[in-house]
């Protein structure tokens, strides 16, 4: 065989050994699914007519379309603290180190990971999608290439938080500090344009809230869902994702390759 479908079926047996983690344990997952579930019914059935009255007088319908956007890309920051969870306690067993001195691809022990936790991340989408969409929202202005771009956009978000995500748990001692190190992949989008408009709040937290990767990305998958302009916003959020790979990318090799203490 040659190197490359070596590679390819190492990274393939690592994909398999991570999806087995998952459903062998799938509390981790459900725990960290339930979050942007909760949140959205919270904010619909409890918070949503005051918040759609303070955004113009819009209904509790017109709100659903507005906060879907942020929660699907919560639950993607949701679920890949899964992964970082799971780096974590690789690390922590000694697994990883036994990997390293086994003649596989010492990449495939990182892309098996990443892709897994991708992988899980869309599932958690669609799933969250599917309350969402029973819940009242719909996308009816969209188009199909629209559809498709909202796909890659939610894709190419997971893709980074999961690299970054991963280079957490291969920087935390524990899975509980792995666990905690990762929580601002939740509590950002709290502080962004999910739930209430920058301009509703105060002068001094718009620059917070507009200035962190979770508003551009929100924005722009709220055009591409609801067939509205996304103006500069598809350009920063395309630019957020591939400079969060990149740094997520260089930490975790980095961390993957240091000689252990």
């Amino acid at each position: 065989m040659s190197s490359l479908a070596l590679a390819a079926r190492d990274c393939s047996t690592m994909l398999r050994r991570n999806l087995l983690h998952a459903r062998r344990y799938p509390s981790l997952t459900l725990n960290l699914l339930l979050t942007p579930v909760m949140l959205l019914l919270l904010f619909v059935y409890i918070f949503g007519d005051v918040m759609s009255a303070g955004m113009g007088g819009a209904g509790r319908f017109e709100y659903i379309a507005y906060v879907v956007p942020g929660i699907l890309l919560m639950t993607i920051g949701s679920t890949v603290i899964g992964a970082a969870v799971s780096v974590s306690t690789d690390m922590s067993e000694g697994i990883i180190a036994r990997f390293r001195t086994m003649a596989i691809y010492r990449g495939s022990v990182l892309i098996g990971h990443v892709v897994g936790s991708v992988l899980q991340a869309i599932a958690s989408v669609v799933l969250v999608g599917a309350v969402a969409v029973a819940i009242g929202f719909r996308s009816t202005d969209a188009t199909a290439l629209e559809w498709l771009a909202a796909f890659g956009l939610l894709s190419l978000f997971a893709l980074a938080l999961t690299w970054i995500a991963v280079g957490m748990g291969m920087a935390s001692p524990n899975a509980e500090a792995a666990s905690n190190s990762a929580m601002p992949l939740i509590l950002l989008p709290l502080i962004s344009s999910a739930f209430t408009p920058i301009d509703a709040m105060p002068g001094w937290f718009q620059p917070i809230a507009e200035y962190q990767p979770f508003t551009p990305a929100i924005e722009t998958l709220r055009g591409l869902l609801l067939g509205t302009e996304i103006g500069h916003n598809g350009w920063l959020a395309l630019a957020w994702s591939i400079a969060l790979i990149a740094l997520g990318y260089r930490w975790s090799t980095a961390n993957f390759n240091r000689d252990p203490k």
